[in-house]
């Protein structure tokens, strides 16, 4: 689909006039009531990376997304590790076409997506089913909440807990060791700095 999109572009002579943005609104999930035959043609393929979680999902599976950017001749290929939100988006275009007017909670990082250079958000609040999560550089905090651990019909670890949940992603993008215990000068710190942005 992306390649037909694409190739329409450069057939009416819009690809040097057009950003494409490709991402999606949350993680993957198979058979979630769309009978698009998903789960036959997956074959070896791992929609999650191996990650943890999916869609409905806290963990990283849920809510780190596809972002790829094509502009023409005006985009430096290459790949970037710096953390960028969806809500960016409005404020970084509206700086691309000139324009004066931006939203309180997005960030410009425009210079990012066009060059890859500088530097992208340290924090950033991510949801789920209504319920959130937080992140700071490498680290992310999820609180505790209540309700069942795996999402009925498409099996995916929702990131419920009775407890607090802290992973450095750096060393543990998996999420396998949760080091609130073993780290409670950071967990502390994570949790202050959740609840600033909730008073905000």
């Amino acid at each position: 689909c992306v390649g037909q999109l694409y190739k329409t572009l450069a057939e009416n002579n819009l690809l040097e006039n057009t950003l494409i943005i490709f991402s999606s609104d949350n993680g993957p999930v198979l058979n979630d009531g769309y009978f698009d035959a998903a789960v036959e043609m997956l074959g070896e393929h791992t929609p999650s990376g191996g990650l943890r979680g999916g869609k409905y999902s806290l963990f990283e599976a849920g809510t780190r997304v596809p972002f790829i950017v094509h502009w023409k001749d005006k985009i430096k290929a290459g790949v970037s590790e710096q953390i960028i939100s969806q809500i960016d988006l409005f404020n970084s275009i509206s700086k691309m076409i000139g324009s004066d007017i931006r939203t309180k909670d997005g960030k410009d990082l425009s210079n990012l997506i066009l060059n890859n250079a500088g530097e992208g958000r340290n924090e950033l609040v991510m949801e789920a089913m209504g319920k959130t999560a937080y992140r700071n550089k490498e680290w992310v905090m999820i609180p505790p909440y209540k309700g069942r651990k795996i999402a009925k019909n498409v099996q995916i670890e929702l990131g419920n807990s009775a407890d607090y949940m802290l992973f450095d992603l750096e060393r543990d993008p998996y999420q396998k060791n949760n080091l609130a215990k073993k780290k409670p000068e950071k967990l502390k710190f994570m949790i202050s700095s959740f609840e600033k942005i909730k008073k905000f």
